[in-house]
């Protein structure tokens, strides 16, 4: 059976200030890799967790058929908003307890969408660890930010 699994970052320079997000993507089966591709992408302002939702989004938006995916993100956000707290906030109209609109409501229907074309388990990494997959979309998202970083000083 194939498996995906993908680890996903997001960063940010100031925040809010310019981001990147990057995603390492790796099909496998019976623990053999089949395949691996790195996605990236950045924006001139945004906030880390918005990054960081966007490469949960890319990892799921580039699969072009249902499929059992695990994402692998090193954000608490990330991992409880989407495991825990999005049922809440749809149910609530995109309010937390508070009643106040959450923040990030784009990006949380976004990844709703996304995640609802699959099956996906969802874990968390402690992140900047040395875990490989973690490190490696870090540096991805490191990447995605510098047009934005050069154009900023530029």
């Amino acid at each position: 059976m194939l498996e995906i699994i993908a680890y996903t970052d997001g960063a940010c320079s100031g925040n809010p200030g310019c981001g990147g997000w990057g995603v390492v993507l790796q099909a496998k089966r019976e623990e053999r890799m089949i395949k691996e591709r790195h996605l990236k992408g950045g924006e001139k302002m945004t906030t880390n967790n918005r990054m960081e939702l966007m490469a949960a989004i890319s990892a799921l938006e580039c699969l072009q058929h249902p499929a059992k995916i695990t994402i692998h993100t090193d954000s608490t956000y990330v991992k409880n908003g989407v495991t825990m707290w999005i049922q809440n906030w749809k149910r609530n109209n995109w309010r937390g307890a508070s009643k106040q609109k959450i923040k990030n409501i784009d990006l949380w229907k976004r990844l709703d969408a996304a995640k609802a074309q699959h099956s996906v388990t969802w874990k968390w990494i402690k992140g900047h660890a040395g875990h490989p997959g973690n490190e490696r979309a870090d540096s991805l998202a490191r990447k995605g930010m510098k047009p934005f970083e050069a154009a900023k000083t530029g």
